[in-house]
C-alpha cells in the first residue's frame, strides 16, 4: 500500500467503559503515543499514557466518553503534542458492527453516524460505545476526516452457505440476521502479515488463522478471502472466550428464561459476561487460569481442556473446508503467548502435517516467527496483530484518495 504521506493518524477504539488510543505514522508504523482510559462512568476511573519511554498514569472519576476523550487530549498536551495542533490527517474508529452496509472503511457524516447509531441493535454492547466515541471526537477536532473502519467488513463477502442460519428466511431478512464475524480487520492484517512473511501472494495461500485474546475467532481464508468465520451475528459465537460462552445449544436461552426465571437481559449478561473461562474457574485471564491449573484446581483444569476442544473443533471444521491447509497462525494475546495453548491444539496432528517444534514454540520472540519443524507440511506460525496500525493505514489511504 503506498499511502505516499507519513502524516499522522490518531486511532481510537471506544469501548463500553473505556478508550483505547494510539497517535502513529502509518507509512513507518512508528507509535507516537498511546494508552487507554478506563472505568468511564464508574467511582475511580483513569487513564494511563505511553509515549517517548515516560508511562503517566492519573486517577479520577470519568463521567462518560466526553470527558474520557478530553482527558486524553490534555495528557497529549501536557506531553508536548496537541492533538488539535498535530497536523491529524485523519481520525480512524474501530466500529464493531456495520451490518449489511457498511463493508469498506467510510468517511463519517452525520448520516453515516447516524447509521451506525442504529445497528446497535445488532451489537448493542458494542456499537453505543462507539458512536459516543465518533461523536466526542469530532467535537474536539472538527476540521479533521473522521473514518469509520468496521470490525465486519473483512466478512462481508462470506459465501452464502457460510453467512446463512437456518431459520426463516423472511424473518432473517426482516432482521438482519446473519453470520457477519469479528475481529475483521485483525483477521486481514495477520493473514497478509502471513503471506510477506513467507514470500507469496495471498491467493496462493490457504489460511487458518486463530485470533485468541479475552474475545477469540477463528477464520478460514482461501486465496486472501474468508470462506468462514467462527463468530457470527455477534461475537458471542464460536470459540470459549475469557467471558462469553461461544457456541452453545439455543435451546438454553428458552430454557433458562423457563426453568431458572431469568429474563433475556440476564441471559444476555450471563453469555457475555459471565461464561467461558471466567463462568467455569471464575477467572477470565490466562495467566491467572494457568496459574490456577499450577495449583491443582480442577475447575481451571476442565475450563482450559474446554477451551483446546472447541479450538481442535474448528480447526478440523477449516481443514475441511478449506481442503488442506498452507499455514496456520495464532496471533492476539493468548494466541501470541501462550505456547501451552498452541501446543495443545496441534497436539498429534502430525498425519495432516501439523507439527510444533518445542525449542522454537517457547521462544520469547515478539516479531512473526515460525513454530514449526522447517520440513513440516503446514506452516505454523506466530504473528503479532496491529489493528491500530492496520486502521490507521486504512484511514489515511481513504482520506488521501477522497
Amino acid at each position: 500500500m503506498d499511502l505516499g504521506t507519513d502524516d499522522p493518524v490518531l486511532v481510537l477504539n471506544s469501548g463500553s467503559s473505556s478508550i483505547k488510543y494510539q497517535l502513529l505514522h502509518p507509512r513507518t508504523s512508528e507509535v507516537v503515543a498511546a494508552g487507554i482510559v478506563e472505568r468511564i462512568g464508574e467511582p475511580e476511573g483513569g487513564i494511563e499514557h505511553r509515549t517517548g519511554g515516560q508511562r503517566i498514569e492519573q486517577r479520577e472519576p470519568i463521567a462518560d466518553h466526553s470527558a474520557g476523550l478530553r482527558l486524553v487530549f490534555e495528557m497529549f498536551a501536557r506531553t508536548g503534542r496537541d492533538l488539535t495542533r498535530a497536523g491529524l490527517r485523519a481520525v480512524g474508529h474501530r466500529v464493531v458492527h456495520g451490518g449489511e452496509v457498511f463493508y469498506r472503511p467510510t468517511l463519517i457524516d452525520d448520516e453515516v453516524l447516524a447509521t451506525i447509531d442504529e445497528l446497535s441493535v445488532l451489537a448493542p454492547l458494542h456499537n453505543p460505545a462507539n458512536v459516543a466515541g465518533i461523536r466526542s471526537a469530532r467535537a474536539l477536532l472538527p476540521g479533521v476526516p473522521q473514518v469509520a473502519v468496521f470490525d465486519t467488513a473483512f466478512f462481508h463477502g462470506l459465501p452464502a452457505a457460510a453467512k446463512t442460519y437456518a431459520i426463516d428466511a423472511k424473518v432473517a431478512a426482516a432482521h438482519g440476521i446473519r453470520r457477519y464475524g469479528f475481529h475483521g480487520t485483525s483477521h486481514e492484517y495477520v493473514s497478509g502479515q502471513v503471506a510477506q512473511f513467507l514470500g507469496r501472494e495471498p491467493a496462493q495461500l490457504n489460511q487458518i488463522v486463530f485470533h485468541l485474546g479475552n474475545g477469540a475467532s477463528a477464520s478460514a481464508i482461501r486465496g486472501g478471502r474468508p470462506i468462514d468465520t467462527s463468530m457470527g451475528l455477534t461475537p458471542l459465537e464460536g470459540l470459549v472466550m475469557g467471558t462469553r460462552s461461544g457456541d452453545l445449544d439455543p435451546g438454553i436461552v428458552p430454557h433458562l428464561m423457563r426453568s431458572a426465571g431469568l429474563d433475556i437481559d440476564a441471559v444476555d449478561a450471563l453469555l457475555n459476561r459471565d461464561s467461558g473461562l471466567k463462568g467455569l474457574s471464575g477467572v477470565n485471564d490466562f495467566r491467572a487460569l494457568q496459574e490456577l491449573i499450577d495449583a491443582g484446581d480442577p475447575a481451571a483444569r476442565l475450563a482450559y481442556d474446554v477451551y483446546i476442544h472447541r479450538l481442535r473443533h474448528y480447526l478440523g471444521a477449516y481443514l475441511i473446508d478449506l481442503g488442506g491447509v498452507d499455514v496456520l497462525t495464532f496471533t492476539a494475546g493468548v494466541g501470541e503467548n501462550s505456547p501451552a495453548v498452541r501446543a495443545d491444539a496441534l497436539a498429534g496432528l502430525q498425519r495432516f502435517g501439523i507439527a510444533v517444534d518445542p525449542v522454537r514454540n517457547v521462544a520469547k520472540d515478539r516479531v512473526a516467527r515460525r513454530i514449526s519443524p522447517d520440513d513440516a507440511p503446514v506452516a505454523v506460525l506466530v504473528v503479532p496483530t496491529n489493528e491500530e496500525l492496520a486502521i490507521a493505514r486504512a484511514a489515511l489511504a481513504l482520506v488521501i484518495q477522497d
